[in-house]
């Protein structure tokens, strides 16, 4: 696919992003979900082998590219990685008609004002063109916002759109995640925050520039349309949160015009002693209920 074929993918196709960008602080919960014993592993590297070794089996398998997924965010490695035919992963993903994304953030300062600001990016404008020349299309970044502090999220969102310009800058389309906790006791207050302070920094982005949003699906149903219908934002799309897969399913399908970017809740029931056809029956399953909930 051309950038521009990816652009209107992206845009208009229906369907859902899977998340495959578990870093080095999520990676262990996401090999023990799989079924992959701590013991398995020692060290970073054997790690990050066996996520790869997870990562491939997916997006290789049949029901990956059934049509369900338009878009899948990778982690550095894995876009780095090659499957056992030596082609590279993004590579792979565009031939199978899946728009390939990439993480950029360096993890997240420790809570102030009652959000994360993500650390420094030293290496964002290389991480950019390394991935544009593989054929990545867009990138991922992720905050988190834990109360409603109104000073605190106008510094998350702030935070955001710096580094999303920075990206659209090298060429690439930023996904912005200002992700509000599903444990905040002030979710609704710090929702509507979110909301306004995203309609207030979406005027930063130049005319005919686009940036995508991923947003917590909102307490209040429909509380991002104003998002959804922003001449600006390419798609908004949803993360599960810590919610099983029916639970996100039922609360992204009372959100129209947002689709899953789903990562627990795509994986969830996906293990590692199951055969090939047991494996690519329980992830069609959950690419079929994921992409029937990014429907409405």
């Amino acid at each position: 696919m051309t950038f521009d074929e990816m652009k209107q993918q992206m845009a208009t196709k229906k369907g859902f992003l899977a998340a495959l960008d578990q870093s080095g602080g999520s990676t262990p919960k996401a090999l023990q979900g799989y079924g992959v014993a701590d013991d398995a592993w020692t060290g970073d590297e054997e790690m990050f082998a066996e996520i790869h070794k997870m990562r491939c089996r997916i997006v290789t398998s049949p029901a990956f590219g059934s049509g369900g997924v338009i878009g899948a965010i990778l982690f550095e490695k894995t876009m780095e990685g090659c499957l056992e035919d030596g082609s590279p992963i993004p590579e792979l993903l565009s031939r199978r008609g899946v728009v390939p994304f990439l993480k950029v953030d360096m993890g997240m300062h420790d809570t102030e004002n009652g959000v994360q600001l993500m650390k420094d990016m030293p290496r964002l404008n290389e991480m950019c063109a390394r991935a544009k020349e593989l054929g990545v299309f867009g990138t991922k970044m992720r905050s988190v916002i834990h109360e409603a502090n109104q000073e605190g999220v106008a510094a998350n969102v702030r935070q955001q759109m710096d580094f999303g310009l920075q990206i659209l800058d090298n060429g690439l389309v930023p996904i912005l995640e200002p992700e509000v906790s599903l444990k905040s006791e002030t979710r609704p207050q710090a929702e509507a925050q979110l909301l306004a302070a995203m309609l207030d920094q979406l005027n930063r982005v130049p005319e005919g520039e686009h940036v995508m949003l991923k947003l917590t699906i909102p307490s209040e149903a429909n509380l991002y349309r104003p998002l959804v219908e922003h001449p600006k934002v390419l798609r908004v799309v949803a993360l599960s949160g810590g919610y099983g897969r029916d639970e996100a399913c039922r609360e992204l399908a009372k959100n129209e015009g947002m689709i899953a970017s789903f990562s627990r809740a795509l994986l969830e029931e996906l293990r590692v002693q199951m055969d090939d056809a047991q494996f690519d029956q329980a992830l069609e399953t959950a690419i079929d209920e994921i992409s029937y909930a990014s429907a409405t």
